[in-house]
């Protein structure tokens, strides 16, 4: 029997690669035509369907595939995955692919697994980070720069892997050793079919916990936490206050004691300190990192980029790239952190309700709406402060800069995804750090 790989992007490829170096026979099959497509099939040796038929040829031949591998730009909605279903034909994701193989090698290593709407990435990269101070060879994987099928081959004794909502969703067997769910607030409604569907593509991070597993839940989220305790796993929590892992006398602290001082960290941002809480309670209590270790590591991190990043100071304001911000609730982090903002703002939306960037009326000087979603931006902010629009990330830049005053912020914190002006989020936050580059430029002639 083959299986089907639908979609050929990052995540696809890696899949493909990885069945087809265990000799399994592939169809591959893309809703674009492209010549990379054909000239990658044709390194495997494996078929290829592509282009806005693809899917209906795919289920003409659904009952020849064994499985169904999407990769995670193809949404729960599309074509093909109504097909498998109604043909009762299993669809499985790459990290569920990655952990079967584990447990078949006959030495499966130890995995912390992290899901949430936001703040996945830091918290994976700095859980890493601690596992690798205490002594690990440790691997980042999953949805972040490395899928986890690409690293299976790797000499690494432990993997910390970011679990999007797309990769769980087709998970089954897939469990470990401590799993965190950060956060929940509508996110990807354009891939699944509703808030029902998202909140159960997080759950499923628990679904297979047994006894020993931790589960690590935040202390403030009722929904997140009765999630948690419903599960087999013994149920950890973190928080600002009032949980396992809390901010007490200006440092971070377990039920083991003082973990290290908040004053040691590169950045303490109230997300920072809860992603740090949160990565430090799932390295600690599965026994696979030290305190040393953690707090080694806490003390060296660097955040990516896009993340709340200080790019500079032009006139007495300061600049900021938080391009990694595409929802509002992702933005809202940012927008708590300063007391007076000039927003940039807007792009591409997934059909989320943008008027929640408004929820810091006292905070903001003003609002620079871009791409697609302008006008929606403008609504959200009509009765909050002044809007204007700005047709390229040049114009809003100067824009932003005629609207602040000295010892303002000028955000970008968007809301919305790069898709409309971009092909992605880095490189808006690259377009944005270029702007400000110039103004900088423009100071010193």
């Amino acid at each position: 029997m083959t299986t089907l790989v639908y979609g050929l992007a990052v995540a696809g490829r890696s899949t493909a690669k990885f069945l087809a170096a265990r000799g399994e026979p592939l169809l591959l099959a893309d809703d674009r035509v492209s010549t990379d497509n054909a000239e990658f099939a044709a390194s495997l040796g494996a078929e290829l369907v592509e282009g806005p038929e693809a899917a209906m040829a795919c289920a003409k031949r659904i009952a020849d595939f064994s499985q169904v591998a999407p990769s995670p730009g193809v949404p729960e909605s599309h074509p093909i995955i109504a097909s498998a279903l109604r043909a009762h034909i299993e669809l499985v994701s790459e990290i569920e692919l990655a952990y079967r193989a584990e447990q078949a090698s006959g030495r499966p290593r130890p995995i912390v697994a992290i899901t949430g709407t936001d703040g996945k990435t830091t918290t994976t990269l700095m859980a890493a980070a601690m596992l690798s101070a205490s002594g690990r060879n440790a691997a980042a994987v999953g949805n972040t720069e490395t899928p986890w099928v690409e690293a299976l081959d790797d000499q690494h004794d432990v993997y910390a892997v970011e679990c999007s909502s797309f990769r769980l969703h087709y998970t089954h067997d897939f469990r470990a050793e401590a799993a965190t769910w950060l956060n929940l607030a509508p996110d990807h409604l354009d891939w699944h079919r509703n808030m029902d569907s998202y909140r159960g593509a997080k759950m499923r991070i628990w679904q297979s916990a047994g006894a020993s597993d931790v589960a690590v839940a935040p202390a403030n989220d009722e929904v997140i936490l009765d999630s948690a305790r419903s599960t087999n796993a013994r149920v950890v929590t973190f928080g600002m206050t009032k949980a396992d892992y809390r901010i007490e006398g200006q440092a971070l602290v377990g039920p083991l004691g003082r973990i290290v001082d908040v004053g040691q960290l590169g950045r303490s941002l109230p997300h920072d300190l809860t992603n740090a809480l949160a990565a430090s309670a799932m390295v600690l209590e599965s026994g696979l990192g030290t305190v040393e270790g953690v707090a080694n590591a806490l003390a060296r991190y660097r955040h990516a980029p896009h993340r709340i990043q200080f790019v500079g100071e032009v006139d007495g304001v300061s600049y900021y790239n938080d391009s990694k911000a595409t929802s509002p609730h992702a933005a809202q982090a940012a927008l708590t952190s300063f007391e007076h903002i000039v927003l940039i703002a807007g792009g591409k939306n997934k059909g989320l309700e943008l008027s929640t960037l408004a929820s810091q009326p006292h905070r903001m000087r003003a609002v620079v709406a871009i791409g697609q979603s302008a006008t929606l931006i403008e609504n959200a902010f009509a009765d909050v402060c002044p809007v204007t629009r700005a047709d390229s990330m040049t114009d809003a830049v100067r824009a932003a800069q005629r609207l602040a005053t000295v010892g303002d912020v000028v955000l970008l914190s968007p809301g919305c995804t790069s898709y409309d002006w971009y092909s992605n989020y880095g490189e808006r936050g690259d377009d944005f750090t270029q702007c400000v580059h110039a103004l900088t430029k423009e100071n010193q002639i």
